[in-house]
């Protein structure tokens, strides 16, 4: 029953907080750059500062689905940041640019995070089916090995989440850095606002890590339970 209680309420502050993030993203999506930078000159630049001339800016369709690709070296940034110039564009743009300053500086977190990826991509395939019937197999027929496994898939989806954190809050801290040190934000409301867009996004990591830490506990209790 705690746990059931720990999921609603993670799901209600989970709602809150996306909802939160999108409208930060909409008022700074608002507020003009004084530099008048678009977020694809922002990344160019904020790359080039930091000598790194083999990573192309991709314009990808969709809304916040801007990310950097280490498979292929792309910054891919959403129409509304590569082609804006809000406070909103300048922070993303130059948050995925972080993530290609850390592969190009071997950050640890990264490199780790990078070489989960195979057996995260394995896991998030089979975790639901194998939990799914797991739980019946164990309740009928007392058998808990496709139950197990699918515990041990989610562990491994729940550690991935959580090793994001460090890669997601270290490349805010580098955007924000750079964005000051480069002159792009010129005023201190623009860099309150960077900083603020860039917080509720790193709040979303959170969530969805807290999340699946209480779904692994979950299932968890119910391997354990059901084998005593």
């Amino acid at each position: 029953m705690g746990i059931w209680i720990l999921l609603i309420v993670i799901g209600i502050i989970s709602m809150i907080v996306q909802t939160r993030f999108k409208n930060k993203f909409k008022k700074y999506s608002e507020m003009p750059l004084t530099s008048g930078l678009s977020g694809a000159e922002i990344a160019q630049k904020m790359l080039h500062d930091n000598n790194i001339y083999d990573v192309n800016i991709v314009s990808v369709e969709g809304q916040l689905t801007d990310h950097y690709n280490p498979g292929d070296r792309t910054v891919n940034l959403s129409p509304e940041v590569y082609h804006g110039r809000s406070v909103a564009a300048a922070a993303v743009a130059a948050h995925e640019c972080g993530h290609a300053v850390q592969h190009a500086t071997a950050y640890s977190w990264l490199q780790f995070r990078s070489s989960m990826v195979p057996i995260v991509n394995f896991s998030s395939k089979i975790v639901s089916f194998t939990l799914m019937i797991g739980v019946m197999l164990a309740i009928f027929s007392k058998s808990f090995l496709l139950l197990q496994i699918g515990v041990a898939a989610l562990a491994v989806t729940t550690v991935f989440s959580f090793i994001t954190l460090p890669v997601e809050f270290d490349a805010s801290k580098r955007a924000l850095a750079w964005l000051d040190r480069a002159n792009v934000t010129h005023s201190q409301e623009e860099h309150d606002g960077a900083k603020d867009a860039l917080k509720w996004a790193a709040m979303t990591y959170v969530i969805a890590a807290l999340s699946a830490l209480v779904t692994l506990l979950y299932y968890a209790s119910i391997l354990l339970g059901r084998r005593d």
